[in-house]
């Protein structure tokens, strides 16, 4: 095994998703502006900082190849819906200082993937994806109970996100190129609603102090730099491994809500989130033990 590609490979994983972590801090301070205003300005920003990249990178044909797959647009205008909606659903749980709901719903994404596989693609699970499949359910049905509602906010995130990953799984597109296509999807709808807006009198893109404006452009350098640094890493590193490192995010995010943001981790959740973090584990031990038979 090369050393220093999987040292490249670690460094990378790590870079983006403490990256993915520190989400709940930055987009807290555009807090005074709407989730859906946002929205755009990432949808935005993040396309012509991922155009910015494929020019430089003078990767424009893979673009074209993409295009000229039969199917892909389509794909990737459902991925794009999905992963807005995700966005949407994360920047409004930060508005509603709902982080820690959040942060669960992350939690649980790797769970839904094990789900879906099932159900969508019919894999088989093993005993060990069955008794996390077992303690994700039950952790949503503690919330049920404890809480008197379903985690509408988790469920929301981790299944927008996990159907995500199941529409950009069945699409062979790059994750650069995959990114402009989706950001560019999304732009009608960005675009519809920003006129509608303007004409109700308020400016989506523009009309904000220095600092605000700042910020809103860098969202989109937080949504494309992450991504690239997951992919290299995801070339560098084993699944087992990348899986490994997946929880970083939603740890930093609960983390933040509980020590910055003072939102309170009630008891009846901290059963959730022990239920949750058992299922990772047995999801976990079955991801790195088909590894090691792979090998």
């Amino acid at each position: 095994m090369d050393k220093g590609k999987t040292l490249a490979g670690i460094g990378c994983g790590l870079g983006a998703y403490v990256m993915w972590g520190f989400f709940p801090l930055f987009f807290r301070q555009l807090g005074h502006v709407s989730p859906l205003d946002v929205l755009c300005n990432r949808a935005l920003w993040g396309c012509l900082v991922v155009g910015l990249i494929l020019a430089v990178r003078r990767s424009w044909d893979k673009v074209g190849a993409a295009l000229r797959r039969p199917g892909t647009l389509p794909r990737l205008t459902l991925a794009a819906l999905l992963i807005g909606s995700n966005w949407l659903g994360f920047l409004w749980a930060v508005d509603q200082h709902l982080v820690i709901a959040g942060s669960l719903g992350y939690f649980l994404t790797p769970l839904v993937n094990v789900l879906l596989g099932m159900l969508v693609l019919k894999e088989r699970l093993d005993g060990k994806e069955w008794i996390a499949v077992g303690l994700a359910l039950a952790a949503v049905g503690n919330e049920f109970i404890a809480l008197g509602s379903l985690p509408w906010v988790s469920l929301f995130l981790g299944g927008t996100f996990g159907f995500y990953g199941l529409v950009r799984k069945q699409v062979p597109v790059d994750a650069v190129s995959g990114l402009l296509l989706e950001t560019l999807s999304m732009l009608p709808l960005v675009l519809i609603y920003a006129a509608w807006q303007a004409s109700q009198g308020h400016a989506v893109f523009t009309g904000h102090d220095g600092l605000t404006d700042f910020l809103l452009a860098m969202s989109g350098v937080m949504t494309a730099l992450p991504l690239m640094l997951f992919a290299a890493a995801t070339q560098r590193l084993n699944l087992a491994t990348v899986g490994m490192l997946m929880y970083i995010n939603p740890t930093m995010q609960l983390l933040t809500a509980v020590w910055v943001f003072g939102e309170e981790l009630q008891p009846a959740r901290l059963v959730s989130f022990a239920l949750i973090w058992s299922g990772l584990l047995f999801y976990s031990w079955s991801g790195w033990q088909k590894y090691k038979n792979a090998v």
